[in-house]
């Protein structure tokens, strides 16, 4: 295929994605924060200061020290309020962390999901014991060493692991443009499915009912929040973006229509030809001849 997906320019972060971790240190010189949108990585920080951060349909404030979990599938932003803050970070991807069977089942806890908490209080005691854990991360990343792979997946698990066992934050407040973020964390997961780079891997959200499922909300919400937020129900954004697909795909690769129907979540080719035909008034075959 012709299209690529977009390489970012930050050296940084193309050190994860090449590596599929990094681990740093924060001051008060590197975090300031960031805006409101989907990171490209799954995130854990240790941070000492004051803070707000949004995540999907929440705020969290905070004014000691926090352990936070960030998902690359739900935005977030955090706000640095105080002059001076401090701690650690680790990135990494989640391909990283699944070459371990026993780490899958860590990125669907309660820690990464939608509905669950991502940021978790730390006392004196666990801050030592935590910034230790981030300390050898960072160490171990820059050794030659052949598993060190495999040791800071370990540190990681072990973070996950300490954090499950503590109670969570509850100083956060419902922020009255919930529905915009709600909004924008179905549109940003919709995004996330596109482009479609091959046939093997069609589509596995193709419905309100999927998107809601998946991001642990009420279709019914979902559809709420959508419809008030963008003026389009949530089934038009789907559709419209599969419509805007399916023409790429058309235009830019070799794929036959039946190939392109189950890339693109149809069963049958035919189901396929009658979406597409009441949504634009043309046949896939008329939009593929045009462009030959």
């Amino acid at each position: 295929m012709s299209k690529q997906r977009h390489t970012p320019t930050s050296d940084f972060n193309t050190e994860v994605k090449l590596k599929g971790f990094k681990a740093y240190e924060i001051d008060s010189k590197t975090g300031k924060g960031h805006s409101y949108n989907r990171k490209d990585f799954y995130k854990i920080s240790l941070n000492t200061g004051k803070y707000i951060f949004h995540y999907a349909d929440r705020s969290f404030e905070t004014d000691d020290t926090i352990l936070f979990f960030g998902n690359p599938h739900i935005p977030y932003s955090c706000e640095v309020i105080s002059a001076t803050n401090e701690g650690y970070a680790s990135l990494f991807t989640e391909d990283f962390l699944k070459l371990s069977e026993r780490s899958e089942g860590l990125l669907q806890s309660p820690l990464f999901k939608i509905g669950g908490t991502p940021i978790l209080a730390i006392n004196k005691e666990q801050k030592k014991e935590l910034s230790a854990i981030f300390q050898k991360m960072i160490a171990e990343q820059d050794t030659d060493y052949l598993y060190k792979d495999e040791i800071i997946r370990n540190y990681i698990n072990l973070i996950i692991h300490e954090a499950l066992k503590m109670q969570p934050s509850e100083s956060y407040s419902q922020q009255k443009n919930a529905a915009a973020r709600i909004t924008s964390v179905f549109l940003e997961l919709l995004e996330r499915q596109f482009p479609i780079e091959s046939t093997e891997h069609p589509l596995e959200l193709k419905a309100a009912q999927d998107f809601a499922k998946h991001l642990s909300v009420h279709v019914n919400y979902l559809n709420s929040a959508v419809k008030e937020i963008t003026g389009k129900t949530t089934t038009d954004h789907i559709a419209d973006r599969i419509i805007s697909e399916a023409k790429a795909l058309l235009r830019h690769t070799d794929w036959n229509i039946a190939e392109i129907a189950y890339a693109l979540g149809f069963e049958y080719p035919t189901y396929f030809n009658n979406f597409f035909k009441k949504k634009t008034g043309h046949i896939p075959k008329s939009v593929r001849a045009a462009h030959l």
